[in-house]
């Protein structure tokens, strides 16, 4: 999984802070400024993601120049699609619909990963190491998925919201027994975990 950000944004303030706050979260940064420069980079991919603050069209043509990342446009006035984020807006908020976004593009893509010793098949809810299959639950499931499909650690509520929503039902604990569930399933040690990390206030797999 590439661990790279394309970031076209023409506002140089913006853009800055933007790529501050992305390779404080551990993400490799490709900065550019303009249209151009955004149809150079896409040739030095893969990228996770692209965030494209230059209109929803440049986005269209980087497809078609190659880009495969989930895209999320950054627009001004009132954002109208689950791929897009309206300015101004908080740090926060970008780190979720980028987590959505993945979450999306993992579950249209259903080809087999690895993790750790295993290999990972969403559509069976399997994993598998050699001859030893290891059955999941559909929650299970679409942690690994979701944590697969994200660079970096994941905060605690926002994997509880991609993988449950929001409620009045649905607290911390929640995630905490589903992981530790899961734990047992796929650690040599539950106790001493080396696949499914817990670190700063987050969740994320070993590399």
């Amino acid at each position: 999984m590439p661990n790279r950000i394309l970031l076209a944004e023409a506002d140089d303030v913006l853009r800055a802070s933007l790529a501050e706050q992305l390779r404080h979260e551990g993400y490799e940064v490709v900065s550019v400024p303009a249209a151009v420069d955004a149809m150079d980079a896409v040739k030095h991919g893969p990228y996770a993601f692209a965030i494209i603050g230059l209109g929803e069209d440049v986005g269209t043509v980087l497809r078609a120049a190659g880009l495969q990342a989930p895209v999320l446009l950054l627009v001004e006035g009132e954002a109208q699609a689950p791929e897009a984020l309206a300015k101004p807006f908080r740090f926060s908020a970008l780190l979720a619909r980028l987590h959505a976004l993945s979450s999306h593009h993992a579950a249209n893509g259903d080809g087999a990963v690895r993790i750790g010793p295993y290999t990972f098949h969403p559509s069976a809810k399997l994993l598998q190491e050699g001859a030893r299959k290891v059955r999941l639950t559909e929650k299970e499931t679409n942690i690994l998925k979701f944590l697969h499909a994200s660079a970096g650690t994941v905060p605690r509520d926002i994997l509880l919201h991609e993988v449950w929503g929001y409620g009045p039902a649905v607290a911390t604990h929640t995630l905490e027994t589903h992981i530790y569930r899961l734990r047992k399933k796929i650690e040599q040690d539950p106790q001493k975990a080396q696949i499914l990390l817990t670190e700063g206030g987050g969740y994320r797999l070993s590399a």
